[in-house]
């Protein structure tokens, strides 16, 4: 019952924090830190076999069943899903622990928000049932709304509305996709088992077009979560106007949904359409690449610059999973990971600027290594790790997934191609060094008042510490995540 537990401990942490209302109000984040922290807890030591190989364990119970449906409350942990649930277990942790000095209105919801997503966020990697899958991915959708919308900016309605219709439509039409897969799994009158499993050998009896067509609705499903190009756009606005708790959330393990799905169930359950669409996969993926990486450029809010970046990033992903190679997926599913600990830093990070300096705007900062050391450290950090520098767990994500990819352009005879790679790469290390060379070097700004500047806070600090721990320990050390994803992949294989 681990499985179970990993859903539970936070749904009733979401439940108590919600009814410390009223003069218990402020007691709501130490609720939700214990229950964060007994999470993390257990997966870790899920992840580490204390409760035997975690590969071995399942959890299923049939939920509904009639004539037509046999939906079952299946949950199951492999190479795949292992990482991202430790991740976000890890993340949840830490963004409840840097809020600790924060004093909001309606402490007890905030903090209910944060553990309901950690929940959906749970259940989406750990389902083995499409439709308790689509189940999750919805209850994931909801509190983020809500953070956006109650916590934000101030378009944080606009931003809200906008993040809720794209990812709703999205996921509606990924369930259309999930049925069809259901039904061509069977005979004609037969009831459907939505259990990965029982789809997954049936669904190769049918013809290539059909698959090709299901993939397609689920491929689009998930590429707006990623976001991908051009369906990305609901992700600046919604980092933008979110708090920084929710942009760590949505930019560290949410995304990561999306790419989660494509291998999950498109390249897994439905490999022929997956080589037969793997060319458009390729495309959208260059495509986002590059227009993510130039967007940056654009940008003069430190944050949504870190935003844009996510869908380069992303689109990185993407390329390794289209490679449709060992190589290709294994650092593609350790890019989900890398990025969901970089990204964390930098949206700690651009949140305090906000909190601490009094704007984002990076024409007016500059100066502030030598007022806020301690957050200029951190920053360089984060920067230096998302742009790929050997050491730092960016770089094993990104530069093995451009290996994968020039494996596949020489395959086909594309060289020319690798073009693209090396543009992305110019630019980003552009537009970070850009960024932090405006932000915190050369004269102190005198744009705006910097009497009240401060550093870093003990409880920021003890978040972004762990987070450069890990940064560092996993860029040095590749292995240590790589070990759970290797035999993931090497089955997976098998299949393609």
């Amino acid at each position: 019952m681990i499985l179970s537990a990993l859903i539970i401990v936070p749904l009733i942490g979401a439940i108590l924090s919600l009814l410390m209302g009223g003069s218990r109000e402020k007691l709501a984040k130490y609720v939700a830190i214990a229950f964060s922290a007994i999470t993390l807890v257990m997966a870790v030591l899920l992840t580490f076999g204390m409760f035997g190989d975690f590969a071995d364990l399942s959890e299923s119970f049939v939920w509904i069943s009639n004539d037509a449906f046999v939906i079952n409350y299946a949950l199951a942990v492999d190479g795949l899903s292992i990482l991202m649930v430790f991740l976000t277990a890890l993340l949840v942790l830490l963004v409840n622990i840097f809020s600790l000095d924060e004093h909001r209105e309606n402490n007890n919801y905030f903090y209910a928000l944060i553990m309901a997503m950690e929940v959906g966020l749970l259940g989406v990697y750990m389902a083995a049932d499409y439709f308790l899958f689509y189940i999750m991915w919805e209850v994931t959708l909801i509190p983020m709304y809500f953070m956006i919308s109650w916590y934000g900016g101030p378009r944080r309605h606009y931003s809200a509305i906008k993040f809720f219709i794209y990812t709703h439509v999205a996921s509606l039409v990924m369930l259309i996709g999930i049925f069809a897969m259901g039904y061509m799994s069977v005979a004609p009158g037969e009831a459907v088992d939505m259990s990965f499993e029982a789809v997954k050998a049936g669904i190769g009896s049918a013809s290539l077009g059909l698959q090709s067509l299901v993939f397609a609705l689920l491929f689009f499903g998930f590429m707006v979560k990623m976001p991908s190009v051009p369906f990305h756009t609901w992700l600046p606005d919604a980092h933008t106007e979110a708090p920084t708790e929710g942009s760590v959330l949505l930019a560290g393990v949410m995304l990561k949904m999306g790419s989660y799905g494509i291998i999950r169930i498109c390249v897994e359950a439905l490999p022929d359409a997956a080589a037969y669409w793997q060319w458009v996969i390729i495309a959208i993926a260059i495509i986002s690449i590059i227009y993510g990486a130039y967007g940056c450029i654009a940008q003069t809010d430190l944050k949504k610059m870190v935003a844009f970046s996510s869908i380069s990033h992303m689109g990185m992903v993407m390329l390794g999973i289209g490679c449709l190679s060992d190589a290709g997926i294994t650092f593609a599913v350790f890019q989900m990971f890398a990025h969901g600990l970089i990204t964390a830093m930098l949206f700690m990070v651009c949140g305090m600027t906000g909190h601490k300096v009094g704007t984002r705007e990076i024409p007016l900062l500059g100066g502030l290594a030598g007022r806020m050391p301690v957050y200029a450290t951190f920053m360089m950090i984060a920067f230096m790790a998302s742009l790929g520098l050997p050491g730092l767990v960016g770089f094993w994500g990104e530069f093995p997934v451009i290996m994968a990819f020039y494996e596949f352009i020489l395959a086909n005879d594309v060289l020319w191609m690798l073009l693209f790679c090396m543009l992305s790469l110019m630019l980003t290390a552009g537009y970070y060094l850009w960024a932090m060379q405006r932000t915190l070097f050369g004269p102190e700004t005198t744009k705006i008042d910097l009497s009240k500047a401060h550093d870093v806070g003990h409880f920021e600090f003890a978040a972004l510490l762990i987070l450069s721990i890990l940064v560092a320990f996993f860029g040095v050390w590749p292995d240590a995540a790589l070990q759970f994803i290797e035999p993931y992949t090497d089955l997976l294989m098998g299949v393609i």
